[in-house]
């Protein structure tokens, strides 16, 4: 058997006493009426998309909901598209991995066309455009991740790639955005026809990120009358162009051995797994959680997909940000963020398997339930404490899912002022609630100084994760050893100050000296955390 349509058409009976789910819609259909009338376009062809929204079009499709496809695109890594998608004809499989240890494995043929987002690709670029003048458009989405959107650097200063393009105009714009911006051009110039542009990434407020550049991008080009000044009133006018916030949660690690291994059990060839030469983990399959969650803010001026049907919600924006925060300030990422710091410190080299932990276990549990639902704002369509429910007893501990607390603790010091701070903050700000009253938080934040050492609690260096301040904090421990001598705790003062870091100045609202009574207890030998976490989590 192999991964293309003529196989999946031809050893259907192979596939499903395989055990997989295939699709069951006509594709000859779907694919001429998509050519004809597109409606969604997808840039950002990685494994999040054909995980999550791909297999949701196809449910649709196979229902008889919809009657078009996806036309996915990729415009920065485009061998995702040359050695991936057309090999296999836009076909992929995804392995469900669940949390009882099954798997449930789908053949996803909503694609029904692949292109690349290159000017200097004739074709490709010609149909793209062809696309967005069409009148039935109506959605363009993203999963570009959070960096795909800036227009600056962190210094604050706009790349010679994006200064290139503000001069070019939309004929000539070579970066990711000024490519998309021109397709947003084309459809304004086809008669101002309405579309939702949909940043489906998975950072707060996105639709606004993706507004803010394709506002300085009409800016650029309207002052220098490259484009017509009507294309900036366009982009200002939601009634035309909307930029809707949403919120996405679903865990999809890169192509696992094990699920090529289960899948190659299955007779299937061409299945392998290729580094792109731009370090893209790429293969016909995917493999994820079973727990997904997707909700868009309800703003479609042409008309919306009715994904709905398939769990999507569509609401209004205030829930959409509640939602957001719920996840990444209470229910999910704390807990991620507890998981990474301690696991790195006790060796671990999967976060499942630190659920396996009681105290680990525990840990998180406190965080979640005891310090942050007390002050989550309930969003309605979703409960927080079902949430992390959800989390803690199914989706973390699940063995198939291949996380790392390695992967997770990237840029640890810029997720702690959200994962943590907004709590804290809360706390600050109550009239019931008392900041004095944060113990765990304070044992992550310890945590994570004891981290910055990059010694583990068996007393052997580690490789910290990759953090854009990672040697500029360590700079505040440098000198302390794993030893029950007294430290002089002085010099961690200028860091537990760092409202950018903590997310509160810890010295001003009183809970430094907490972290840094932790920090010693952690840090007074080896097995300090250990014993640390027993003390206080036993």
């Amino acid at each position: 058997m192999e991964l293309t349509r003529k196989s999946i058409s031809e050893d259907r009976a192979a596939f499903e006493s395989a055990g997989y789910a295939l699709p069951v819609f006509d594709y000859d259909s779907v694919k001429k009426n998509t050519d004809v009338r597109p409606e969604w376009v997808h840039f950002g062809a990685g494994n999040i998309f054909r995980a999550f929204q791909a297999n949701v079009m196809q449910n649709l499709m196979n229902s008889g909901s919809v009657d078009t496809g996806l036309v996915a695109v990729e415009g920065y890594d485009y061998e995702i598209i040359e050695k991936s998608y057309r090999p296999h004809d836009n076909l992929s499989i995804l392995a469900t991995l669940k949390a009882d240890a099954t798997v449930d494995k789908t053949v996803i043929g909503s694609i029904v066309e692949s292109l690349i987002l290159d000017r200097s690709n004739d074709a490709d670029f010609a149909r793209l455009r062809q696309i967005f003048a069409n009148p039935s458009l109506k959605m363009a989405s993203f999963t570009i991740t959070e960096k795909g959107y800036a227009v600056t650097d962190g210094t604050g200063r706009t790349p010679a790639a994006i200064e290139a393009d503000f001069a070019a105009g939309p004929d000539g714009a070579d970066s990711y955005l000024g490519k998309v911006f021109s397709l947003l051009y084309a459809r304004y110039q086809a008669g101002r026809l309405p579309i939702a542009m949909v940043s489906m990434d998975n950072c707060s407020h996105n639709g606004d990120k993706l507004k803010a550049a394709a506002e300085a991008f009409a800016n650029a080009w309207c002052e220098k009358e490259l484009a017509e000044r009507g294309f900036l009133d366009y982009i200002h006018d939601a009634s035309k162009v909307s930029f809707p916030w949403s919120m996405i949660d679903k865990i999809t690690p890169r192509p696992d051995a094990r699920v090529e291994e289960m899948l190659n059990r299955d007779n299937i060839g061409g299945l392998e797994p290729i580094v792109t030469s731009k370090k893209t983990w790429v293969a016909p399959f995917v493999n994820a959680e079973e727990c997904q969650y997707l909700v868009i803010e309800d703003l479609f001026p042409n008309g919306k997909l009715p994904l709905d049907r398939e769990g999507i919600i569509y609401t209004d924006r205030a829930t959409v940000d509640k939602v957001e925060k719920m996840k990444v300030c209470t229910c999910l990422n704390p807990l991620h963020t507890t998981l990474a710091v301690y696991g790195c410190l006790l060796g671990y080299t999967l976060i499942s398997e630190e659920m396996k932990n009681p105290l680990l276990k525990k840990f998180v549990e406190k965080v979640g339930y005891v310090e942050g639902l007390p002050v989550v704002v309930n969003p309605g369509i979703l409960d927080p404490k079902k949430f992390i429910d959800e989390v803690v007893n199914t989706r973390i501990p699940n063995p198939f899912m291949p996380d790392t607390p390695q992967r997770i603790a990237c840029d640890t010091s810029q997720k702690l002022p959200i994962r943590f701070g907004e709590t804290i903050k809360a706390y600050a700000a109550s009239d019931q609630l008392h900041v004095q009253d944060l113990k765990f938080i304070p044992l992550v934040y310890a945590g994570w100084l004891r981290y910055l050492m990059a010694v583990d609690d068996e007393g052997n260096a580690f490789e910290p994760s990759p953090d854009p301040l990672l040697a500029s904090s360590q700079e505040y421990v440098r000198g302390y050893e794993l030893s029950d001598a007294a430290k002089d705790l002085k010099q961690l003062d200028g860091l537990l100050s760092n409202d950018k870091i903590f997310g509160v100045d810890l010295n001003a609202i009183g809970m430094a000296d907490t972290v840094k009574a932790y920090f010693t207890e952690l840090s007074c030998g080896t097995s300090a955390v250990k014993k640390t976490l027993e003390k206080y989590l036993g």
